[in-house]
Protein backbone atom coordinates (compact mmCIF):
# COMPACT_ATOMS: atom_id res chain seq x y z
CA UNK A 1 0.00 0.00 0.00
CA UNK A 2 1.26 3.73 -0.91
CA UNK A 3 2.26 5.21 2.00
CA UNK A 4 0.13 8.09 3.31
CA UNK A 5 2.30 11.86 3.17
CA UNK A 6 -0.35 13.70 4.56
CA UNK A 7 -3.88 13.89 5.95
CA UNK A 8 -6.33 13.74 3.23
CA UNK A 9 -8.84 14.43 5.73
CA UNK A 10 -7.84 17.51 6.95
CA UNK A 11 -7.24 18.67 3.34
CA UNK A 12 -10.98 17.76 2.68
CA UNK A 13 -12.31 19.56 5.77
CA UNK A 14 -10.10 22.49 4.68
CA UNK A 15 -11.32 22.88 1.35
CA UNK A 16 -15.10 21.78 3.03
CA UNK A 17 -14.71 24.47 5.39
CA UNK A 18 -13.36 27.37 2.52
CA UNK A 19 -16.57 26.36 0.17
CA UNK A 20 -18.99 26.68 3.49
CA UNK A 21 -17.70 29.82 4.96
CA UNK A 22 -18.13 31.53 1.02
CA UNK A 23 -21.61 30.26 0.70
CA UNK A 24 -22.32 31.63 4.24
CA UNK A 25 -21.09 35.18 3.59
CA UNK A 26 -21.12 35.46 -0.11
CA UNK A 27 -24.22 33.70 -1.39
CA UNK A 28 -26.54 36.35 -1.29
CA UNK A 29 -24.46 38.46 -3.37
CA UNK A 30 -23.60 36.16 -5.86
CA UNK A 31 -27.24 35.56 -6.18
CA UNK A 32 -27.87 39.05 -6.92
CA UNK A 33 -25.32 39.12 -9.28
CA UNK A 34 -27.15 36.19 -11.36
CA UNK A 35 -30.49 37.67 -11.66
CA UNK A 36 -29.96 39.45 -15.10
CA UNK A 37 -28.89 36.20 -16.53
CA UNK A 38 -31.83 34.24 -14.58
CA UNK A 39 -34.38 37.26 -15.98
CA UNK A 40 -32.81 37.00 -20.10
CA UNK A 41 -33.33 33.02 -19.86
CA UNK A 42 -36.41 33.03 -18.46
CA UNK A 43 -37.66 35.91 -20.71
CA UNK A 44 -36.31 34.33 -23.56
CA UNK A 45 -37.95 30.53 -22.21
CA UNK A 46 -41.48 32.39 -22.21
CA UNK A 47 -40.77 33.81 -25.62
CA UNK A 48 -39.74 30.63 -27.28
CA UNK A 49 -42.80 28.88 -25.58
CA UNK A 50 -45.50 31.70 -25.97
CA UNK A 51 -45.18 31.59 -29.66
CA UNK A 52 -46.95 30.28 -31.99
CA UNK A 53 -44.55 27.01 -33.24
CA UNK A 54 -45.04 28.05 -36.73
CA UNK A 55 -43.47 31.86 -35.55
CA UNK A 56 -40.46 29.64 -34.41
CA UNK A 57 -39.70 27.66 -37.08
CA UNK A 58 -40.20 30.93 -39.63
CA UNK A 59 -37.83 32.46 -37.09
CA UNK A 60 -35.14 30.02 -37.17
CA UNK A 61 -35.56 29.38 -41.66
CA UNK A 62 -34.95 33.19 -41.70
CA UNK A 63 -31.73 33.01 -39.43
CA UNK A 64 -31.05 29.97 -41.42
CA UNK A 65 -30.88 31.96 -45.14
CA UNK A 66 -29.15 34.83 -43.55
CA UNK A 67 -26.39 32.72 -42.72
CA UNK A 68 -25.96 30.56 -45.85
CA UNK A 69 -27.61 31.98 -48.47
CA UNK A 70 -29.28 28.68 -48.93
CA UNK A 71 -32.86 27.61 -48.85
CA UNK A 72 -32.14 23.98 -48.63
CA UNK A 73 -30.39 24.44 -45.47
CA UNK A 74 -33.16 26.44 -44.68
CA UNK A 75 -36.06 24.10 -45.08
CA UNK A 76 -33.59 21.38 -43.36
CA UNK A 77 -33.33 23.17 -40.03
CA UNK A 78 -37.01 23.64 -40.28
CA UNK A 79 -37.88 19.99 -40.78
CA UNK A 80 -35.44 18.95 -37.87
CA UNK A 81 -37.44 21.85 -35.35
CA UNK A 82 -40.79 20.44 -36.97
CA UNK A 83 -39.62 16.85 -36.01
CA UNK A 84 -39.24 17.86 -32.56
CA UNK A 85 -42.73 18.95 -32.20
CA UNK A 86 -44.25 15.69 -34.05
CA UNK A 87 -42.75 13.67 -31.81
CA UNK A 88 -44.72 15.46 -29.05
CA UNK A 89 -41.45 18.15 -27.36
CA UNK A 90 -41.82 20.89 -28.84
CA UNK A 91 -42.18 22.55 -25.51
CA UNK A 92 -39.40 20.91 -23.25
CA UNK A 93 -37.14 21.60 -26.84
CA UNK A 94 -37.97 25.45 -26.50
CA UNK A 95 -36.49 25.04 -22.71
CA UNK A 96 -33.37 23.75 -23.93
CA UNK A 97 -32.91 25.99 -27.04
CA UNK A 98 -33.42 29.07 -24.86
CA UNK A 99 -30.91 27.70 -22.13
CA UNK A 100 -28.59 27.06 -25.42
CA UNK A 101 -28.85 30.59 -26.68
CA UNK A 102 -28.47 31.39 -23.10
CA UNK A 103 -25.62 29.40 -22.49
CA UNK A 104 -23.46 30.26 -25.95
CA UNK A 105 -24.24 33.72 -25.72
CA UNK A 106 -22.51 34.34 -22.36
CA UNK A 107 -19.20 31.77 -23.06
CA UNK A 108 -19.12 33.99 -26.10
CA UNK A 109 -19.13 37.12 -24.05
CA UNK A 110 -16.05 35.48 -21.69
CA UNK A 111 -14.31 33.30 -24.39
CA UNK A 112 -13.29 35.68 -27.16
CA UNK A 113 -12.14 38.37 -24.44
CA UNK A 114 -10.06 35.96 -23.12
CA UNK A 115 -9.05 34.52 -26.02
CA UNK A 116 -7.48 38.12 -27.10
CA UNK A 117 -5.60 38.63 -24.12
CA UNK A 118 -3.94 34.81 -24.37
CA UNK A 119 -3.28 35.62 -27.45
CA UNK A 120 -1.96 39.40 -26.17
CA UNK A 121 -0.14 38.26 -23.58
CA UNK A 122 2.59 35.19 -22.99
CA UNK A 123 2.69 34.86 -19.33
CA UNK A 124 -1.87 35.26 -19.20
CA UNK A 125 -1.56 32.35 -21.85
CA UNK A 126 0.49 30.50 -19.52
CA UNK A 127 -1.56 30.87 -16.77
CA UNK A 128 -5.11 29.89 -18.56
CA UNK A 129 -3.57 26.48 -20.44
CA UNK A 130 -3.87 24.63 -16.96
CA UNK A 131 -6.83 26.29 -15.97
CA UNK A 132 -8.32 25.10 -19.12
CA UNK A 133 -7.08 21.70 -19.06
CA UNK A 134 -8.83 21.39 -15.49
CA UNK A 135 -12.34 23.02 -17.44
CA UNK A 136 -12.10 20.77 -19.96
CA UNK A 137 -11.10 17.52 -18.05
CA UNK A 138 -12.60 17.64 -14.84
CA UNK A 139 -15.93 15.53 -14.18
CA UNK A 140 -18.72 17.73 -14.33
CA UNK A 141 -20.10 16.72 -10.76
CA UNK A 142 -17.04 17.72 -9.51
CA UNK A 143 -17.85 21.41 -9.99
CA UNK A 144 -21.56 20.60 -9.64
CA UNK A 145 -21.47 20.54 -5.98
CA UNK A 146 -19.94 24.42 -5.31
CA UNK A 147 -22.25 25.63 -7.62
CA UNK A 148 -25.31 24.07 -6.33
CA UNK A 149 -24.15 25.29 -2.93
CA UNK A 150 -23.78 28.36 -4.42
CA UNK A 151 -27.16 29.25 -6.23
CA UNK A 152 -29.46 26.42 -5.51
CA UNK A 153 -30.97 23.92 -7.69
CA UNK A 154 -32.05 25.69 -11.25
CA UNK A 155 -31.68 27.23 -14.37
CA UNK A 156 -28.94 29.37 -12.92
CA UNK A 157 -26.34 26.78 -11.88
CA UNK A 158 -27.13 24.68 -15.13
CA UNK A 159 -26.17 28.19 -17.11
CA UNK A 160 -22.77 28.10 -15.28
CA UNK A 161 -22.06 24.56 -15.41
CA UNK A 162 -22.65 24.62 -19.06
CA UNK A 163 -20.26 27.58 -19.35
CA UNK A 164 -17.56 25.83 -17.63
CA UNK A 165 -17.78 22.90 -19.94
CA UNK A 166 -18.18 24.82 -23.18
CA UNK A 167 -16.36 27.89 -23.23
CA UNK A 168 -12.70 26.20 -23.21
CA UNK A 169 -12.89 25.41 -26.67
CA UNK A 170 -13.65 29.06 -27.92
CA UNK A 171 -10.96 30.20 -25.81
CA UNK A 172 -8.38 28.16 -27.32
CA UNK A 173 -9.41 28.70 -31.07
CA UNK A 174 -9.80 32.49 -30.76
CA UNK A 175 -5.77 32.25 -28.96
CA UNK A 176 -5.05 30.33 -32.09
CA UNK A 177 -6.04 31.96 -34.97
CA UNK A 178 -5.17 35.66 -33.56
CA UNK A 179 -1.24 33.42 -33.08
CA UNK A 180 -1.64 32.62 -36.56
CA UNK A 181 -2.66 36.01 -38.45
CA UNK A 182 0.79 36.30 -40.91
CA UNK A 183 3.95 38.57 -38.95
CA UNK A 184 4.33 39.96 -42.53
CA UNK A 185 0.91 41.21 -41.69
CA UNK A 186 1.32 42.60 -38.94
CA UNK A 187 4.77 44.44 -39.35
CA UNK A 188 2.92 46.19 -42.56
CA UNK A 189 0.17 47.42 -41.27
CA UNK A 190 3.06 48.67 -37.84
CA UNK A 191 4.69 50.65 -41.33
CA UNK A 192 1.50 52.18 -42.20
CA UNK A 193 1.39 53.59 -38.53
CA UNK A 194 -1.72 51.06 -37.42
CA UNK A 195 -1.38 50.77 -33.38
CA UNK A 196 -1.88 47.96 -31.54
CA UNK A 197 -5.98 48.48 -31.07
CA UNK A 198 -6.44 48.90 -35.15
CA UNK A 199 -4.59 45.76 -35.62
CA UNK A 200 -6.81 43.82 -33.55
CA UNK A 201 -9.89 44.75 -34.55
CA UNK A 202 -8.83 46.13 -38.19
CA UNK A 203 -6.26 42.56 -39.23
CA UNK A 204 -6.19 39.95 -36.44
CA UNK A 205 -9.62 39.79 -35.30
CA UNK A 206 -11.09 39.68 -39.03
CA UNK A 207 -8.34 36.66 -40.08
CA UNK A 208 -8.64 35.09 -37.14
CA UNK A 209 -12.78 34.48 -37.88
CA UNK A 210 -12.79 31.23 -39.21
CA UNK A 211 -11.22 30.05 -36.27
CA UNK A 212 -13.57 31.91 -33.80
CA UNK A 213 -16.62 30.58 -35.56
CA UNK A 214 -14.84 27.08 -35.39
CA UNK A 215 -15.19 28.21 -31.41
CA UNK A 216 -18.19 29.03 -31.33
CA UNK A 217 -19.30 26.02 -32.92
CA UNK A 218 -17.51 23.72 -30.50
CA UNK A 219 -18.90 25.59 -27.95
CA UNK A 220 -22.93 24.85 -28.85
CA UNK A 221 -22.06 21.25 -29.32
CA UNK A 222 -20.27 21.05 -25.99
CA UNK A 223 -23.28 22.78 -24.53
CA UNK A 224 -25.46 20.47 -25.76
CA UNK A 225 -23.63 17.51 -24.26
CA UNK A 226 -24.73 19.49 -20.80
CA UNK A 227 -28.47 19.03 -21.01
CA UNK A 228 -28.68 15.93 -19.35
CA UNK A 229 -26.49 17.11 -16.71
CA UNK A 230 -27.96 20.04 -16.18
CA UNK A 231 -31.04 18.73 -15.88
CA UNK A 232 -30.00 16.51 -12.91
CA UNK A 233 -29.63 19.89 -11.07
CA UNK A 234 -32.84 21.42 -11.86
CA UNK A 235 -32.74 22.43 -15.61
CA UNK A 236 -36.04 21.55 -17.43
CA UNK A 237 -36.03 20.41 -20.97
CA UNK A 238 -35.15 17.42 -23.31
CA UNK A 239 -32.47 16.68 -20.86
CA UNK A 240 -34.95 15.90 -18.43
CA UNK A 241 -36.66 14.05 -20.61
CA UNK A 242 -33.74 11.63 -21.38
CA UNK A 243 -33.42 11.33 -17.30
CA UNK A 244 -36.86 10.51 -16.40
CA UNK A 245 -36.20 7.70 -19.16
CA UNK A 246 -32.98 6.22 -17.02
CA UNK A 247 -35.34 6.87 -13.77
CA UNK A 248 -38.31 4.97 -15.19
CA UNK A 249 -36.36 2.19 -17.77
CA UNK A 250 -38.21 3.74 -20.55
CA UNK A 251 -36.21 3.18 -23.56
CA UNK A 252 -38.82 4.79 -25.98
CA UNK A 253 -39.11 8.28 -24.07
CA UNK A 254 -35.28 8.28 -23.85
CA UNK A 255 -34.71 7.83 -27.14
CA UNK A 256 -37.00 10.56 -28.56
CA UNK A 257 -35.68 13.18 -26.07
CA UNK A 258 -31.87 11.95 -27.24
CA UNK A 259 -33.18 12.31 -31.29
CA UNK A 260 -34.78 15.59 -30.00
CA UNK A 261 -30.99 16.72 -28.81
CA UNK A 262 -29.47 15.39 -31.89
CA UNK A 263 -32.00 17.43 -33.96
CA UNK A 264 -30.83 20.75 -31.85
CA UNK A 265 -26.95 20.01 -32.37
CA UNK A 266 -27.53 19.57 -36.24
CA UNK A 267 -29.29 22.80 -36.42
CA UNK A 268 -26.88 24.37 -34.47
CA UNK A 269 -23.78 22.89 -35.91
CA UNK A 270 -25.07 23.57 -39.83
CA UNK A 271 -25.91 27.19 -38.67
CA UNK A 272 -22.91 28.14 -37.27
CA UNK A 273 -20.70 26.19 -39.83
CA UNK A 274 -22.63 27.92 -42.26
CA UNK A 275 -21.86 31.29 -41.22
CA UNK A 276 -18.73 31.24 -40.34
CA UNK A 277 -17.79 29.77 -44.08
CA UNK A 278 -19.86 33.16 -45.20
CA UNK A 279 -17.87 35.20 -42.75
CA UNK A 280 -14.45 33.29 -44.52
CA UNK A 281 -15.58 33.85 -47.90
CA UNK A 282 -16.35 37.49 -47.28
CA UNK A 283 -12.92 38.10 -45.89
CA UNK A 284 -11.12 36.37 -48.72
CA UNK A 285 -12.71 38.31 -51.06
CA UNK A 286 -12.53 41.90 -49.62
Amino acid sequence: MFPELFSTRELRKSIDGSVDWLVTNYADSFEALTQPFLAILIWLEQLLRGAPWWAVILGVALVSYAASRSWLLSLGMSALLFFIGAIGLWDQGMQTLALMLVATGLSVVIGIPVGILMASYDRFRKIMLPVLDIMQTMPSFVYLIPVVMLFGLGKVPAIFATIIYAVPPLIRLTDLGIRLVDADVLEASRAFGANRRQQLFGIQLPLALPNIMAGINQTTMMALAMVVIASMIGARGLGQEVLIGINRLEVGRGLLAGLAIVALAILFDRITQSLGKRMSVAQQDS
